[in-house]
């Protein structure tokens, strides 16, 4: 009867040393507004509503994250072709695009005197990345102490701007200003460009402001050359409602888009200019799998000799033969041995998908 009280109280330590260690290791993964040692970072465009006397009443806020430029530079010219346009939409334009800049500028001037951090982001969009980066240069004019994000939105190029598009915007901004910006983006473009970060080693190496509207990020981190998010933007008009929101910054409507930091505002104001690029990472099998189920769906060839068990690498046709770390996956993955292991896409409860 000892004996066997022994190993159960020893049962019992060992399970709640490992929930101890559990814990630690998933701290900060849920809820992680809630914990008001964090600090919170609020973006915003230029249609939100701010009462900027009432949002700096909130201590917690640490920063302000504005939109800058989006995609290629306005042209001002109202005369000749302008595909279809009018003219007096064309000029409305041009106004609409004078007052923004102006309503940025003024933003950056009460952010800063209140004492809070400033950054702002390029919106990505399909076009020269070279033009677009001056753009978001000569419309943001960032300081050494303000970080800059490239808003990327998604992989199909006909809608947001390439991958390797990307790229040469962010080369670039490092090559203007000596300092990498940071990539904003959804679950889905990060995931691929974790599983593809040797095709884009400088993105996948950005540090990460990750857009994610669920309580908890379990199972997102690490992903590819990112240990955790350096913010995560957990709240925004798609799961923020007069009845319901994660988190209610004073002074604005539910249409604001607010962020965490898993850390204090001192620490955040430490690494908050950024620039430079996170440690490479080599590939690793769940990627390879996540690069099979994200490439288009195709039969692959059929062998030269069928041959029972799995096949070698030689009886396949050139064309198909791939990377030694690939192979072995890619053909199990055939005859039904291997499944991937990347979760399907998620839908939260408001049904608001998490891209």
């Amino acid at each position: 009867m000892k004996q066997r009280h022994g190993r159960a109280t020893l049962r019992i330590l060992l399970l709640a040393i490992a929930a101890g260690l559990s814990h630690y290791a998933t701290a900060g993964d849920t809820l992680p507004w809630k914990e008001t040692d964090n600090a919170l970072v609020v973006d915003g465009y230029e249609l939100n509503t701010i009462d900027w006397e009432a949002l700096t009443s909130d201590k917690r806020i640490a920063g302000f994250i504005s939109k800058a430029s989006d995609g290629l530079p306005e042209s001002f010219s109202c005369d000749g072709d302008h595909a279809g346009d009018t003219v007096g939409h064309c000029k409305t334009m041009w106004r609409k695009y004078a007052v923004s800049r102006e309503l940025f500028q003024t933003r950056r001037l009460v952010a800063r005197a209140a004492g809070l951090l400033w950054g702002a982001y390029h919106l990505a969009r399909p076009g020269n990345p070279i033009n677009q980066a001056n753009h978001f240069l000569d419309y943001a004019t960032p300081k050494p102490d303000e970080m800059m994000i490239l808003d990327l939105e998604g992989i199909d190029p006909q809608k947001f701007m390439s991958l390797e598009d990307a790229q040469i915007f962010v080369g670039h901004i490092k090559t203007r200003t000596g300092r990498y910006p940071v990539l904003y983006t959804n679950h889905d473009t990060a995931r691929y460009i974790a599983a593809y970060r040797n095709d884009y080693p400088v993105l996948a190496r950005l540090p990460i402001w990750y857009a994610r509207y669920k309580p908890d990020v379990k199972g997102a981190f690490p992903m590819g050359n990112w240990d955790n998010y350096l913010l995560w933007q957990f709240s925004a008009g798609a799961n923020c409602s007069k009845r319901r929101c994660p988190y209610r910054v004073p002074g604005t409507l539910t249409d604001i888009d607010v962020n965490v930091a898993a850390m204090s505002k001192a620490d955040l104001a430490k690494i908050w200019a950024q620039g430079n690029l996170l440690p490479p990472r080599e590939p690793d099998p769940p990627l390879i799998l996540a690069k099979i189920e994200m490439e288009p769906r195709q039969p692959l060839p059929p062998l030269v000799a069928a041959t029972p068990g799995l096949p070698p690498i030689a009886q396949l046709p050139a064309a198909a033969q791939l990377p030694a770390a690939a192979t072995a996956v890619t053909v199990a993955a055939r005859d039904g041995l291997v499944t991937s292991s990347v979760p399907p896409r998620e839908i939260n409860a408001l049904n608001y998908q998490d891209f």
